[in-house]
């Protein structure tokens, strides 16, 4: 999920400043085959390399806070799991 808007912000980034997937790997000191990966959505990647080419925009990684039902609907929690997420939700309704 997350992947997604990291690797859809990097290659938007890339483009809107006219470099090629070689040229960004060039400039930010990691190998073609990372960018690409990069860019495709891969879900292990090293975050100091992801670092390296975000620095390039003026980002770096950072926590952002998740939306658990968008969780929930895109499947990655279980059903024992959602349960409990659920009923905290209801919980934290009441303070």
């Amino acid at each position: 999920m997350e992947n997604k808007r990291l690797s859809l912000f990097v290659k938007e980034k890339r483009k809107f400043l006219g470099m090629t997937q070689e040229e960004l790997s060039l400039k930010a000191g990691v190998g073609l085959r990372f960018i690409r990966e990069l860019e495709r959505g891969k879900s292990t990647l090293q975050m100091n390399k992801v670092n390296q080419v975000l620095n390039l925009f003026g980002y770096e990684l950072g926590p952002v806070k998740m939306d658990r039902n968008e969780l929930i609907n895109e499947g990655y929690y279980s059903a024992a799991i959602k349960f409990c997420v659920a009923k905290q939700d209801s919980a934290l309704k009441t303070f």
